[in-house]
């Protein structure tokens, strides 16, 4: 049951992320570009993530969202550098579903 509960976490924080994907990606300033590419390697950690809850390896899927975590700080950087407040704002529900994640899998 707890894994279940882990991994649909995981998912709900996959599938929230995509609305920000589409938003990034529509966002074509030369300065956002740093920004969408934290948010693609927040993806990727992610994948990452979900495939460690799947084989149970706890401490791997604490590490992982710690880097998830990292990576939408910087990309929330980047975009309030370059304007982007929107996505800055999107960001930051990102972050509070990553703090569920992290309280279900019990890393905190």
């Amino acid at each position: 049951m707890r894994h279940l509960m882990r991994h649909t976490v995981l998912a709900g924080l996959a599938a929230s992320l995509v609305g920000v994907s589409l938003v990034s990606s529509a966002l074509a300033a030369p300065g956002c570009l740093d920004g969408r590419r934290k948010i693609q390697e927040a993806s990727a950690l992610r994948y990452q993530a979900r495939q460690e809850a799947r084989l149970g390896n706890h401490d791997r899927v604490c590490d992982t969202l710690d880097e998830i975590g990292d990576r939408y700080h910087e990309a929330q950087d980047a975009f309030e550098e370059c304007g982007a407040d929107i996505v800055s704002i999107d960001l930051r529900s990102e972050l509070r579903s990553l703090r569920a994640a992290k309280q279900v899998n019990r890393c905190d």
